[in-house]
């Protein structure tokens, strides 16, 4: 039996402007998301996975207020909070040293009490603690226990921060499951049939399906089995209420998207045959992709198009071009209302499964990067010449080669690119990325 261990979710609420989104970038290690005094700017990345004392976690940024009045911050803060109550193992709940307690803070402050789930009280902006530690007293008001005083713009005070972050993991999060069911994240926009595809999928109506998007009410994993071997299928969704905010509404579908992502072994990215691929689909895509995980393309509805003999190749070639960091990703074309081609999502399920736990012969492995480099010659700058050493496989989920240089700075990534495109035609790895470690090592040491 295998392992699988969830990856414990940290996630960030507070008040516009309290520091939020340089908190993130700082806990981070780089700069992610936008940062301008503005409120509400936060447009780029809203995740990043993180490690502390060997502990690996996701960080979410729930952010997304763009206040007109008072009623509006503190609704949309009670919106972040649900999210963060559901999503998170741990919630970091951000207040200001400058303006002190606030009226939403308060409110906001209940909410997280309430559920249960381990919140550090984070006071920012302390720049001078010995000075401003009255100031920080004053928030034992909101009721949630030690502030913990920190200046994100200096990155001061992170690292005990961090220390209480994980030490709350232990008794949250972290958890090891023995399983050796396939896991499935069944990802997409709202409305595209997700759930639609699951009720076929495990043959009975579990997963609620309308025509409004966003009604299925939470993620729900469904264990299922067909044909001897059992899978897991994870729902993602989406949203448990309609939302008039749409920023707020696709923060949300896409930290869901995240955590159902993690979980799994094998993505599968649902895309409306009606509405063509989009940009939100390269984003849900773009999340799996960076996780190393493999992807299945379905393209749903293919009932309703109208078709001629050219219409495949078009829609293939479309994603291919939107999705082109996805070149690995298989194709299938679906309709779960009249569950056409619905039982070879589970042969492409089992097919991808293989290639993503297969592993190359160290011998065969190096007998194919000499072919190639024979075929191609390895670049080289200033009269000295790229040469790979040794090569091994050193993991699966994803695929993942060690190959040992004479000098880094040499592999070039469009010959990396070659490589991977020669192991690919020798053994397909059909539906999974591969990962490459480059190692330098003087060849006196081979």
């Amino acid at each position: 039996m295998s392992k699988r261990k969830n990856k414990p979710v940290v996630a960030v609420v507070g008040r516009p402007n309290v520091g939020k989104s340089t908190l993130f970038n700082a806990l981070a290690g780089r700069k992610i998301s936008i940062i301008e005094d503005t409120p509400g700017v936060t447009r780029d990345r809203i995740y990043a996975d993180c490690t502390w004392l060997n502990y690996e976690f996701t960080l979410i940024d729930t952010g997304g207020i763009e206040p007109d009045t008072k009623d509006v911050i503190l609704s949309q803060m009670r919106e972040q909070a649900e999210i963060a109550i559901e999503m998170a193992d741990v919630i970091l709940f951000m207040v200001d040293l400058k303006t002190g307690p606030v009226d939403s803070d308060t409110k906001v402050a209940t909410m997280l009490r309430k559920s249960g789930k381990p919140v550090l009280l984070v006071v920012n902006k302390v720049d001078n603690p010995t000075k401003q530690m009255a100031d920080v007293y004053e928030f034992y008001n909101l009721g949630i226990g030690d502030p913990w005083p920190v200046s994100s713009a200096n990155k001061t005070g992170l690292g005990d921060l961090l220390d209480e972050v994980v030490r709350n993991f232990d008794a949250a999060a972290g958890t090891e499951e023995e399983d050796d069911a396939i896991h499935v994240a069944i990802v997409g926009k709202p409305n595209v049939g997700k759930s639609s595809i699951i009720n076929r999928l495990i043959g009975e109506n579990r997963v609620i399906v309308s025509d409004i998007a966003g009604t299925t009410r939470d993620a729900i994993d469904t264990r299922v089995r067909h044909d001897g071997k059992e899978y897991v299928l994870i729902d993602t969704a989406g949203l448990r209420r309609k939302n008039k905010i749409k920023g707020s509404l696709e923060r949300y579908m896409i930290l869901r998207t995240v955590g159902a992502v993690e979980r799994s072994d094998i993505t599968v990215l649902v895309i409306d045959a009606q509405e063509g691929i989009t940009e939100q689909d390269a984003k849900i895509a773009g999340i799996a992709h960076e996780k190393g995980k493999a992807v299945i393309v379905a393209v749903n509805k293919w009932d309703l198009p109208e078709k001629d003999n050219q219409t495949v190749k078009k829609f293939t070639d479309k994603i291919r071009s939107v999705l082109s960091f996805l070149s690995y990703a298989e194709i299938i074309f679906i309709s779960a209302k009249t569950g056409q081609r619905l039982p070879k999502l589970y042969d492409e399920i089992d097919l991808v499964s293989a290639n993503q736990n297969m592993r190359i012969q160290t011998g065969v492995l190096n007998e194919i990067i000499n072919e190639a480099c024979v075929m191609q010659q390895p670049p080289s700058d200033k009269g000295r010449m790229l040469r790979i050493l040794y090569s091994t496989q050193v993991g699966v989920k994803p695929p993942t080669f060690v190959l040992f240089v004479n000098d880094k700075e040499l592999m070039h990534f469009s010959y990396q690119r070659y490589l991977e495109n020669r192991i690919r035609d020798t053994f397909g790895f059909k539906g999974t990325p591969l990962r490459f470690i480059i190692r330098e090592r003087s060849q006196d040491k081979k």
